[in-house]
Protein backbone atom coordinates (compact mmCIF):
# COMPACT_ATOMS: atom_id res chain seq x y z
CA UNK A 1 0.00 0.00 0.00
CA UNK A 2 1.73 3.35 -1.43
CA UNK A 3 1.25 6.34 1.35
CA UNK A 4 0.24 10.00 -0.30
CA UNK A 5 2.39 12.53 0.29
CA UNK A 6 0.30 14.05 2.75
CA UNK A 7 0.55 11.26 5.10
CA UNK A 8 3.83 11.05 4.34
CA UNK A 9 4.31 14.34 5.72
CA UNK A 10 2.24 14.36 9.02
CA UNK A 11 4.12 11.66 9.92
CA UNK A 12 7.05 13.33 9.24
CA UNK A 13 6.30 15.70 11.72
CA UNK A 14 5.41 13.06 14.20
CA UNK A 15 8.77 11.89 13.97
CA UNK A 16 10.67 15.05 14.30
CA UNK A 17 8.56 15.91 17.64
CA UNK A 18 9.77 13.04 19.20
CA UNK A 19 13.85 13.80 19.11
CA UNK A 20 16.03 16.13 20.01
CA UNK A 21 16.69 19.45 17.54
CA UNK A 22 20.08 18.83 17.17
CA UNK A 23 21.67 16.86 15.02
CA UNK A 24 24.11 14.75 17.42
CA UNK A 25 21.47 14.02 19.59
CA UNK A 26 18.89 13.36 16.47
CA UNK A 27 21.22 10.72 15.32
CA UNK A 28 21.89 9.39 18.82
CA UNK A 29 17.78 8.75 19.17
CA UNK A 30 17.94 7.27 16.15
CA UNK A 31 20.87 5.27 16.42
CA UNK A 32 19.52 4.43 19.93
CA UNK A 33 15.75 4.07 21.10
CA UNK A 34 13.99 3.67 17.53
CA UNK A 35 15.77 0.89 17.02
CA UNK A 36 14.35 -1.03 20.14
CA UNK A 37 10.78 0.13 18.80
CA UNK A 38 8.54 3.10 19.19
CA UNK A 39 7.53 2.09 22.89
CA UNK A 40 11.11 2.92 23.73
CA UNK A 41 11.10 6.03 21.92
CA UNK A 42 8.04 7.41 23.73
CA UNK A 43 9.33 6.75 26.59
CA UNK A 44 10.82 10.07 27.76
CA UNK A 45 14.41 10.46 29.15
CA UNK A 46 17.02 12.89 29.94
CA UNK A 47 16.12 16.13 30.29
CA UNK A 48 12.75 15.21 28.87
CA UNK A 49 11.70 13.50 32.17
CA UNK A 50 11.60 17.01 34.40
CA UNK A 51 8.78 18.45 32.04
CA UNK A 52 6.67 14.92 31.87
CA UNK A 53 3.26 14.82 33.95
CA UNK A 54 2.67 12.24 36.16
CA UNK A 55 -0.98 11.30 37.81
CA UNK A 56 -0.92 8.82 40.10
CA UNK A 57 -3.91 6.38 39.90
CA UNK A 58 -4.71 6.95 44.10
CA UNK A 59 -8.40 7.09 44.64
CA UNK A 60 -9.17 5.39 40.79
CA UNK A 61 -10.03 2.20 38.99
CA UNK A 62 -7.48 1.96 36.52
CA UNK A 63 -5.69 -0.74 34.39
CA UNK A 64 -6.07 -2.49 31.39
CA UNK A 65 -9.20 -4.26 30.45
CA UNK A 66 -10.68 -5.67 26.92
CA UNK A 67 -13.70 -5.30 25.20
CA UNK A 68 -15.31 -8.29 22.94
CA UNK A 69 -15.31 -6.96 19.41
CA UNK A 70 -15.86 -8.26 15.58
CA UNK A 71 -12.16 -10.17 15.13
CA UNK A 72 -11.51 -10.36 18.72
CA UNK A 73 -10.78 -8.73 22.22
CA UNK A 74 -9.78 -5.05 21.72
CA UNK A 75 -7.30 -3.63 24.37
CA UNK A 76 -7.99 -0.81 26.66
CA UNK A 77 -7.10 1.46 29.14
CA UNK A 78 -9.56 2.18 31.85
CA UNK A 79 -9.21 4.78 34.29
CA UNK A 80 -12.27 6.49 36.49
CA UNK A 81 -12.98 7.48 40.40
CA UNK A 82 -13.48 3.88 42.54
CA UNK A 83 -17.27 3.09 43.43
CA UNK A 84 -18.40 6.07 41.19
CA UNK A 85 -20.94 4.77 39.00
CA UNK A 86 -23.04 6.52 35.87
CA UNK A 87 -20.12 8.70 35.40
CA UNK A 88 -19.61 11.33 32.44
CA UNK A 89 -17.31 9.31 29.79
CA UNK A 90 -14.29 10.88 27.85
CA UNK A 91 -13.57 8.48 24.83
CA UNK A 92 -9.36 9.09 24.74
CA UNK A 93 -8.37 8.80 21.13
CA UNK A 94 -4.38 7.21 20.42
CA UNK A 95 -1.42 9.50 18.89
CA UNK A 96 0.11 7.56 15.88
CA UNK A 97 2.33 5.90 17.98
CA UNK A 98 -0.56 3.96 20.22
CA UNK A 99 -1.78 3.54 23.20
CA UNK A 100 1.27 4.75 25.61
CA UNK A 101 2.18 5.44 28.70
CA UNK A 102 1.10 9.50 27.90
CA UNK A 103 -2.36 8.41 26.89
CA UNK A 104 -2.55 6.79 30.42
CA UNK A 105 -1.33 9.74 31.88
CA UNK A 106 -4.69 11.78 29.95
CA UNK A 107 -6.73 9.14 30.91
CA UNK A 108 -6.16 9.33 34.52
CA UNK A 109 -6.12 12.95 34.10
CA UNK A 110 -9.92 12.86 32.95
CA UNK A 111 -10.06 10.58 36.08
CA UNK A 112 -9.00 12.66 38.48
CA UNK A 113 -11.60 15.15 37.22
CA UNK A 114 -14.37 12.59 37.78
CA UNK A 115 -14.83 11.09 34.36
CA UNK A 116 -14.70 7.24 33.30
CA UNK A 117 -11.62 7.92 30.48
CA UNK A 118 -11.20 4.67 28.42
CA UNK A 119 -8.10 4.57 25.73
CA UNK A 120 -9.14 1.53 22.82
CA UNK A 121 -5.97 0.22 21.69
CA UNK A 122 -7.37 0.91 17.57
CA UNK A 123 -4.26 -0.74 15.73
CA UNK A 124 -4.65 -3.71 17.47
CA UNK A 125 -5.42 -6.03 14.99
CA UNK A 126 -2.81 -4.71 12.86
CA UNK A 127 0.19 -4.94 14.80
CA UNK A 128 1.76 -3.11 17.89
CA UNK A 129 3.42 0.17 16.91
CA UNK A 130 5.42 -0.51 20.16
CA UNK A 131 7.80 -3.03 18.49
CA UNK A 132 8.07 -1.08 15.39
CA UNK A 133 11.39 -0.05 14.50
CA UNK A 134 11.34 2.28 11.18
CA UNK A 135 8.68 4.87 10.43
CA UNK A 136 8.11 3.44 7.04
CA UNK A 137 7.03 0.04 8.59
CA UNK A 138 4.91 1.41 11.04
CA UNK A 139 2.92 3.33 8.00
CA UNK A 140 3.33 0.28 5.72
CA UNK A 141 2.15 -2.50 8.14
CA UNK A 142 -0.13 -0.57 10.57
CA UNK A 143 -1.48 2.45 10.59
CA UNK A 144 -2.47 2.61 6.40
CA UNK A 145 -4.22 -0.86 6.70
CA UNK A 146 -6.27 0.49 9.51
CA UNK A 147 -9.96 1.72 8.56
CA UNK A 148 -11.54 4.45 9.41
CA UNK A 149 -14.86 1.74 9.57
CA UNK A 150 -13.31 -0.23 12.00
CA UNK A 151 -12.13 2.73 14.21
CA UNK A 152 -15.80 3.73 14.33
CA UNK A 153 -16.91 0.50 15.41
CA UNK A 154 -14.49 -0.02 17.99
CA UNK A 155 -14.86 3.57 19.75
CA UNK A 156 -18.46 2.48 19.62
CA UNK A 157 -17.50 -0.81 21.23
CA UNK A 158 -15.62 1.05 23.80
CA UNK A 159 -18.51 3.42 24.58
CA UNK A 160 -20.94 0.25 24.68
CA UNK A 161 -18.38 -1.12 27.58
CA UNK A 162 -18.08 1.99 29.62
CA UNK A 163 -21.95 2.16 29.50
CA UNK A 164 -22.11 -0.97 31.38
CA UNK A 165 -19.38 -0.96 33.67
CA UNK A 166 -19.62 2.75 35.67
CA UNK A 167 -20.23 5.07 32.83
CA UNK A 168 -23.21 7.33 31.92
CA UNK A 169 -24.13 6.56 28.31
CA UNK A 170 -26.56 9.93 27.76
CA UNK A 171 -22.48 11.77 28.82
CA UNK A 172 -20.27 11.05 26.43
CA UNK A 173 -16.77 13.45 25.19
CA UNK A 174 -14.51 12.36 22.80
CA UNK A 175 -11.00 13.66 22.61
CA UNK A 176 -7.70 12.77 20.21
CA UNK A 177 -4.57 13.50 19.04
CA UNK A 178 -2.90 13.89 16.12
CA UNK A 179 -3.99 10.52 14.40
CA UNK A 180 -6.68 10.79 17.27
CA UNK A 181 -7.84 14.40 16.65
CA UNK A 182 -8.64 13.57 12.87
CA UNK A 183 -10.71 10.49 14.45
CA UNK A 184 -12.11 12.84 16.84
CA UNK A 185 -13.75 15.06 14.28
CA UNK A 186 -14.50 11.93 12.25
CA UNK A 187 -16.43 10.10 15.49
CA UNK A 188 -18.30 13.31 16.56
CA UNK A 189 -20.10 13.16 13.20
CA UNK A 190 -20.75 9.39 13.33
CA UNK A 191 -22.46 9.03 16.94
CA UNK A 192 -24.75 10.74 17.68
CA UNK A 193 -24.54 10.05 21.28
CA UNK A 194 -21.40 12.32 21.43
CA UNK A 195 -22.52 15.43 23.23
CA UNK A 196 -19.02 17.33 22.54
CA UNK A 197 -15.58 16.61 21.16
CA UNK A 198 -11.73 17.89 21.79
CA UNK A 199 -9.67 17.62 18.73
CA UNK A 200 -5.81 18.02 19.18
CA UNK A 201 -3.86 19.61 16.25
CA UNK A 202 -5.55 16.26 13.85
CA UNK A 203 -5.52 16.37 10.08
CA UNK A 204 -8.59 18.11 8.82
CA UNK A 205 -8.14 17.25 4.57
CA UNK A 206 -6.04 15.04 2.73
CA UNK A 207 -6.22 12.62 -0.12
CA UNK A 208 -8.69 9.45 0.41
CA UNK A 209 -8.58 5.93 -0.18
CA UNK A 210 -10.58 2.66 0.66
CA UNK A 211 -9.60 3.41 4.15
CA UNK A 212 -9.83 6.47 4.74
CA UNK A 213 -12.98 7.80 2.34
CA UNK A 214 -13.56 11.24 4.15
CA UNK A 215 -11.87 13.99 6.09
CA UNK A 216 -13.04 16.16 8.71
CA UNK A 217 -14.14 18.68 5.80
CA UNK A 218 -16.27 16.20 4.35
CA UNK A 219 -18.71 15.86 7.81
CA UNK A 220 -18.31 19.16 9.16
CA UNK A 221 -21.48 19.84 8.35
CA UNK A 222 -22.76 16.77 10.16
CA UNK A 223 -21.24 16.51 13.85
CA UNK A 224 -23.49 15.26 16.44
CA UNK A 225 -21.85 17.62 19.25
CA UNK A 226 -19.79 20.54 18.74
CA UNK A 227 -16.00 20.36 18.21
CA UNK A 228 -12.96 22.23 20.28
CA UNK A 229 -10.23 22.30 17.75
CA UNK A 230 -6.88 22.79 19.40
CA UNK A 231 -3.84 23.73 16.82
CA UNK A 232 -0.65 24.98 16.55
CA UNK A 233 0.58 27.90 14.56
CA UNK A 234 3.81 26.15 14.01
CA UNK A 235 2.71 22.67 12.56
CA UNK A 236 4.03 22.79 9.12
CA UNK A 237 1.68 19.65 8.56
CA UNK A 238 -1.80 21.42 9.07
CA UNK A 239 -1.71 24.69 7.19
CA UNK A 240 -3.65 27.07 9.05
CA UNK A 241 -4.95 27.51 5.57
CA UNK A 242 -7.09 24.48 6.34
CA UNK A 243 -7.71 25.35 9.80
CA UNK A 244 -9.81 28.59 8.23
CA UNK A 245 -11.43 26.69 5.73
CA UNK A 246 -12.83 23.74 8.29
CA UNK A 247 -14.66 26.90 9.79
CA UNK A 248 -16.10 28.46 6.54
CA UNK A 249 -17.49 24.72 6.47
CA UNK A 250 -18.45 24.43 10.05
CA UNK A 251 -20.30 27.92 9.46
CA UNK A 252 -22.52 26.37 7.03
CA UNK A 253 -23.45 23.19 8.57
CA UNK A 254 -25.78 22.76 11.60
CA UNK A 255 -26.19 23.61 15.00
CA UNK A 256 -23.23 21.55 16.32
CA UNK A 257 -21.36 22.54 13.59
CA UNK A 258 -22.22 26.28 13.98
CA UNK A 259 -21.35 25.89 18.29
CA UNK A 260 -17.19 24.32 17.27
CA UNK A 261 -15.01 26.50 17.38
CA UNK A 262 -10.90 26.79 17.41
CA UNK A 263 -7.83 28.14 19.49
CA UNK A 264 -4.56 28.61 17.51
CA UNK A 265 -1.61 28.70 19.92
CA UNK A 266 0.42 31.02 17.02
CA UNK A 267 4.04 29.94 18.91
CA UNK A 268 3.12 26.03 19.21
CA UNK A 269 4.12 23.57 16.83
CA UNK A 270 2.92 19.99 16.32
CA UNK A 271 2.01 17.94 19.64
CA UNK A 272 2.51 20.42 21.76
CA UNK A 273 0.34 18.89 24.34
CA UNK A 274 2.53 15.65 24.62
CA UNK A 275 5.08 16.26 27.64
CA UNK A 276 7.31 13.35 26.76
CA UNK A 277 8.47 15.21 23.56
CA UNK A 278 10.70 18.10 22.58
CA UNK A 279 7.61 19.52 21.09
CA UNK A 280 6.14 20.09 24.37
CA UNK A 281 5.23 23.56 25.01
CA UNK A 282 3.82 24.31 28.93
CA UNK A 283 1.60 27.40 28.25
CA UNK A 284 -0.17 26.08 24.97
CA UNK A 285 -0.75 22.57 26.65
CA UNK A 286 -1.57 24.21 30.09
CA UNK A 287 -4.46 26.52 28.13
CA UNK A 288 -5.92 23.70 26.30
CA UNK A 289 -6.50 21.11 28.85
CA UNK A 290 -8.31 24.04 30.65
CA UNK A 291 -10.17 24.75 27.66
CA UNK A 292 -10.82 21.28 27.25
CA UNK A 293 -12.23 20.43 30.48
CA UNK A 294 -14.22 23.76 30.08
CA UNK A 295 -15.59 22.66 27.04
CA UNK A 296 -17.09 19.46 28.13
CA UNK A 297 -18.60 21.04 30.80
CA UNK A 298 -20.43 23.60 28.58
CA UNK A 299 -21.48 20.99 26.76
CA UNK A 300 -23.16 18.55 29.06
CA UNK A 301 -20.48 15.97 28.91
CA UNK A 302 -19.50 16.92 32.76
Amino acid sequence: MTLDQETREALRQDFDSLVPPSPVDRRAFVAGSLSAGFAAAVAPSGDLLAQVIRTDAQGLTAGDISIPVSGGQLPAYRAMPAGKTRAATILVVQEIFGVHEHIKDVCRRFAQQGYLAIAPELYFRQGDPGKVTSVPDLMRDIVAKVTDEQVMADLDAATAWAAKNGGNPDRLGVTGFCWGGRITWLYSAHSPRVKAGVAWYGRLTGPTSPQNPRHAYDIAARLHGPVLGLYGGEDPGIPLTTVNEMKTRLAAGGKAAKASEFVVYPRAPHAFHADYRPSYRKDAADDGWKRALEWFRAHGVA
